[in-house]
């Protein structure tokens, strides 16, 4: 038989395991409850950063391309590196890194470039803005806006207009392009008499 002595030290014995094992039961649980939250609240801020990114991805388009021919039967192509549709007006495309290329019926080639730009695909009317480059019949021309209005047929460019040209330089307000006449129109509010159309033939 086993000793009252004995006896107490096994029950002792017994406690002292029992008692570490539920101390090292709890602090793992708790360790592990510590991670899951962790886990949890990393993998949740992903998810709500992955959906406002969505949500803001979701309407931008990189790389488009438009083209078509206008009411004066010129062929032309816009291109952009990111397109967004208009929150307020179902029509108009807000452009970024613009390009467009006119190809008139006499076989000349008008390039736009802008930063920033519009397209309207109902109208089709283009609008661009910020750093407007465009090249034409040996004429470099830079300016702040230009806008083609495809019902006029009109491509007007106006802020800070300048012209360089192997005939020389010119500083205007205002270029209008009449594409069905094939006539520029230059103007200056520092001289409101200077108006001049130059033939292209």
């Amino acid at each position: 038989m086993i000793s009252r002595k004995k006896r107490i030290i096994l029950i002792q014995f017994f406690f002292l395991i029992f008692g570490v094992s539920l101390i090292i039961f709890t602090y793992s649980n708790l360790e592990k409850g510590n991670d899951n939250e962790i886990l949890n609240e990393t993998v949740k801020n992903k998810i709500q950063d992955k959906k406002a990114g969505d949500k803001n991805s979701s309407n931008i388009f990189y790389d488009i391309e438009y083209s078509g021919i206008d009411l004066s039967g010129n062929r032309y192509i816009l291109k952009a590196g990111e397109a967004m549709n208009n929150e307020t007006e179902e029509n108009i495309v807000n452009l970024r890194a613009v390009k467009a290329t006119f190809y008139f019926k006499d076989n000349k080639i008008l390039n736009v470039s802008s930063d920033f730009g519009k397209y309207n695909n109902q109208t089709l009317d283009m609008f661009f803005e910020k750093n407007v480059t465009g090249i034409y019949d040996g004429s470099t021309l830079n300016a702040e806006k230009a806008e083609y209005i495809n019902s006029r047929s009109y491509i007007i460019i106006n802020e800070n207009v300048r012209i360089n040209d192997v005939r020389g330089s010119l500083n205007a307000d205002k270029l209008v392009f009449d594409l069905k006449k094939n006539k520029l129109n230059i103007s200056s509010s520092k001289n409101e008499k200077i108006k001049t159309n130059i033939i292209y033939k």
